[in-house]
């Protein structure tokens, strides 16, 4: 059996894509390309297809990932060409390696966002950025299943800087570009949590609603305050396979001639 990783986007409209309509829209895709999919086992049987981490429903991102499993060997990048031209424009799958290592829901530990913020002024977006890394917590509410649930907005973020940005339409207005690292913890710290968040702290209210996009999730280091690529061990597995295999010919043949 032969795993694939795969990193796909959500662009444009179809940023309001919920996961479920990803998921029926992935599953028709794998069927279109005929890939060898393997099954679970059971009355209704399922393609392997692993989530990890999905994006809230209306937010863009340019990292989501996937492991789907495979009965047949196939080559990744060919596969992702044709899962590529059998899925709608904005669901783009942009990336696929072989799963050479273990644990890669482990290794998406935090979050890189991007909020646009138009109507709001760089300089508003900067006091209100100051005012939230200042705090030592930033209580927030959201309504969960149970009911509003209160919860510390604050820790879960790693940095917080705020940018201008010119807006994109033929309009005065100003724009302000807040980015944002965030580490995964339970209960989940969302781009609208912080939001909210700046909300309490410093009255910052955007007067629509803003355009939040994932940049990266992966691993987060300590030391630099960035997130790393969580397919980096795998490619380097990959890239390393051919010298195993000649450092392994070399050994069988010494001991041969010896």
């Amino acid at each position: 059996m032969q795993r694939i990783r795969l990193r796909y986007t959500k662009r444009g409209r179809l940023r309001f894509t919920s996961h479920r309509d990803f998921q029926r829209a992935f599953e028709r895709a794998l069927r279109r390309a005929e890939v060898p999919m393997a099954y679970s086992a059971g009355f209704t049987p399922h393609p392997k297809v692993s989530y990890a981490n999905a994006a809230p429903t209306g937010t863009g991102s340019e990292a989501e990932y996937l492991e789907i499993a495979l009965t047949q060997t196939r080559d990744p990048q060919k596969l992702r060409e044709l899962l590529d031209e059998s899925m709608p424009v904005g669901l783009d799958i942009i990336e696929a390696v072989e799963a050479r290592t273990s644990g890669l829901a482990d290794r998406l530990t935090a979050s890189v966002w991007e909020l646009r913020l138009d109507g709001v002024a760089p300089e508003d977006a900067e006091r209100a950025v100051d005012a939230f890394k200042s705090a030592d917590t930033v209580e927030v509410q959201r309504r969960t299943k149970n009911g509003m649930r209160t919860f510390d907005a604050r820790g879960a973020v790693a940095s917080l800087e705020a940018h201008s940005a010119q807006a994109d339409r033929p309009t005065d207005q100003p724009c302000a570009i807040l980015r944002l690292v965030v580490r995964h913890v339970t209960p989940a710290v969302r781009p609208d949590d912080v939001l909210s968040g700046l909300r309490a702290v410093a009255d910052l209210a955007p007067p629509v609603a803003a355009a939040v996009t994932r940049l990266a999730q992966g691993l987060f280091d300590e030391e630099t305050g960035t997130v790393t690529d969580p397919l980096a061990p795998d490619r380097e597995a990959v890239m390393a396979a051919p010298a195993d295999r000649t450092g392994a010919a070399e050994t069988a043949a010494a001991k041969a001639s010896a």
